[in-house]
């Protein structure tokens, strides 16, 4: 697994650097005393993992990740405990590690990262097993669920992740509409915008440019509304 380290401190850099070398998992290919440094390198580069500090002059590692727009795993690396609970509202956030970092914490956080990798891999397999199945599985804080497909209602894009609605549950997962929409029968689901996927057996009525699914009003773009007519059983 290839990674960089992001640290402003270059005891701190070369720490991690030691640490990774104990491993078989993960090699250190780059070494960065900015964010903005390290940004200019992604921007031709790709890695697998981020050894990333918080507190950096300038531009803090939180400021680093709201610019990656599909960051890779990131480990955050810090002196400061209090800020673990906002550092897990990013999804590329695997592990939290405070300093000093002992060997014996730093190896629980590679396995945690395997855990996630080998989880990644069984949803693209399960996936791709049940192409035609009833279901699939997603992603969801870090576990694997399944959902039926009958039950999704619709979904929605949110940025870089997808709403996908069902009669009890909302799952937000980090994902893209094009994706989901490649899993599910065309039978059952239409792209009526850009930003929306239905169930077209869950319409409840159909008004101007806008379709009803229980108390949920989707729009419909211009381009999508004759494939939309054309498919529903009408009088």
């Amino acid at each position: 697994m290839i990674c960089i380290v992001i640290d402003d401190d270059s005891t701190a850099r070369l720490i991690i650097k030691q640490l990774c070398s104990t491993s078989k998992e993960v090699s250190v290919i780059e070494e960065f005393s900015s964010a903005i440094e390290a940004i200019k390198y992604l921007n031709s580069n790709d890695v697998d993992l981020i050894f990333l500090d918080i507190h950096m002059p300038t531009f803090s590692g939180f400021d680093f990740m709201e610019t990656l727009k599909s960051p890779p795993k990131i480990i955050l690396t810090t002196s400061d405990k209090d800020f673990a609970l906002q550092a897990f509202e990013y999804e590329c956030v695997v592990d939290y590690l405070v300093k000093p970092i002992a060997k014996e914490r730093f190896d629980k956080s590679l396995l945690k990262l395997a855990g996630l990798k080998q989880a990644k891999n069984a949803i693209e397999i399960a996936n791709t097993l049940n192409d035609n199945s009833d279901f699939i599985y997603v992603s969801v804080d870090r576990r694997l669920v399944k959902i039926n497909i009958t039950d999704i209602y619709f979904v929605e894009a949110k940025g870089d992740y997808i709403s996908i609605k069902t009669e009890n549950k909302n799952y937000l997962v980090h994902s893209t509409l094009k994706k989901i929409e490649d899993k599910l029968p065309t039978s059952l689901f239409l792209r009526i915008h850009r930003s929306f996927i239905i169930n077209v057996s869950e319409i409840v009525d159909i008004e101007d440019n806008s379709v009803l699914i229980q108390k949920s009003v989707i729009p419909i773009s211009r381009s999508n509304k004759s494939e939309l007519m054309r498919r529903l059983n009408l009088l």
